[in-house]
């Protein structure tokens, strides 16, 4: 799988896709709003049950609670790591169970993720969006777009972005 600019392409599927508001660069810190540059490897999903019904992947599928979140304290020792919210409130954190439904869909990009660099960023996802704005940092794709690329990786797809 290849991000470049705003399309993702898998095998001889094109993508349209959101991009981080900081473009695609080398990031410099957490909160920079830069897509990262690089080769990565990608999580398992995560997805609303109460939202999704019947959907096919090879991926590791898990089930998003309201408890759930993704920790971006570079001053915790869960950095960039999924927690549960009640025991981490102290800590800085991305909710998973969110309204807006952006999330309904996540797969994290492991990003910062083996040897976790303080401030080097955290919680870069493949999520969903409605209308192609710039993200944060993560990459985003329409739903109809995210169901096909689920059908075609696996755990061992790797993501270049570039």
């Amino acid at each position: 799988m290849k991000l470049k600019q705003n399309t993702i392409y898998i095998d001889e599927f094109k993508l349209k896709c959101a991009i981080g508001k900081g473009g695609i660069k080398k990031k410099i810190k957490e909160g920079d709003k830069i897509t990262p540059k690089g080769l990565f490897s990608i999580g398992d999903l995560f997805y609303r049950a109460d939202r999704i019904d019947n959907f096919t992947t090879k991926l590791t599928k898990k089930k998003i609670k309201k408890n759930m979140g993704w920790c971006d304290d570079p001053n915790s020792k869960n950095y960039n790591r999924l927690i549960k919210l009640k025991k981490y409130d102290e800590h800085s954190f991305e909710k998973l169970f969110k309204k807006s439904g952006i999330y309904d869909f996540i797969v994290p990009i492991k990003y910062n993720y083996y040897k976790q660099k303080k401030n080097k960023g955290s919680a870069i996802f493949i999520h969903l969006t409605k209308d192609y704005k710039p993200t944060l940092g993560c990459v985003a794709l329409k739903k109809k777009d995210f169901l096909i690329m689920l059908n075609l990786i696996d755990r061992k797809t790797k993501i270049k972005i570039y």
